[in-house]
C-alpha cells in the first residue's frame, strides 16, 4: 500500500472537504457543459445530453496538496478522450472553468489517453456539491486541485494560462510523485 502513496502524503480514509468560497448548488435543469476556445466548432451538452454520453467506471487513488491520499476511490463519468474527440484543435492546453469562478490549467497531454474524466458519480451516488457536484474534473495522476470542482467546461488554448490556485503560488503542473506543490518545488 505505501508504494501507492506519494512522498510526503499520508493515508486518509474519510473524504475531507476543502474549498475556496461558497459551495455552488447548480440546478440540473440549468447545468450545461461546453467545449470552447481554439476549436473548429464549440460544443454544448445539457445535463441530460451529458448523461447520455459513453460513460466509464473509474477506480483511482487521489492525492491532495494538503498531504492526504485516498486510495481506491470509485467514480463514474465521461472520459475527456470522448469529449475532446468531437472537436478539431491545434491547442496544446486546456483551461477547466467552473461555477464560482474557479479555473485550472492543464496540458492536453495530461488529460488525454485515459488520464482524465468529467465525473458525476462518487461511490455509486450522485456527486455531492461539497465534493464538486453535480460534476467535477478528475485528473487523478495530479494533485487534486487540478480535479476542478463544479466544472462547467473546457477552453482549449495554445498558450498556457495559470488557473486560480496556480496564480496564487501553487505549482503549475502538480505531480504528487515529484512533490510539485508550490512554485519552485
Amino acid at each position: 500500500m505505501s508504494a501507492r502513496i506519494p512522498p510526503g502524503q499520508h493515508l486518509e480514509r474519510s473524504f475531507p472537504v476543502l474549498s475556496a468560497g461558497a459551495t455552488p448548488h447548480t440546478p440540473l435543469g440549468t447545468w450545461d457543459f461546453t467545449i470552447q476556445g481554439e476549436v473548429d466548432q464549440p460544443l454544448r451538452w445539457t445535463w441530460d445530453d451529458f448523461r447520455a454520453l459513453l460513460r466509464e467506471a473509474v477506480t483511482q487513488d487521489i492525492h491532495c496538496v494538503t498531504r492526504w491520499s485516498k486510495l481506491d476511490t470509485h467514480w463514474e463519468g465521461v472520459s475527456l478522450d470522448t469529449l475532446l474527440s468531437r472537436v478539431t484543435t491545434s491547442a496544446r492546453f486546456v483551461i477547466a472553468f467552473c461555477d464560482g469562478g474557479y479555473t485550472t490549467n492543464l496540458p492536453l497531454e495530461d488529460v488525454l489517453g485515459g488520464k482524465a474524466w468529467v465525473v458525476d458519480t462518487y461511490e455509486g451516488q450522485p456527486l455531492d456539491p461539497q465534493h464538486g457536484g453535480p460534476a467535477r474534473l478528475l485528473v487523478p495522476h495530479l494533485y487534486f486541485w487540478k480535479s476542478a470542482k463544479w466544472v462547467r467546461g473546457l477552453r482549449l488554448v495554445d498558450q498556457d494560462e495559470p488557473g486560480f490556485w496556480e496564480s496564487l503560488g501553487y505549482h503549475n503542473h502538480g505531480d504528487p510523485w515529484n512533490e510539485e506543490r508550490y512554485q519552485g518545488d
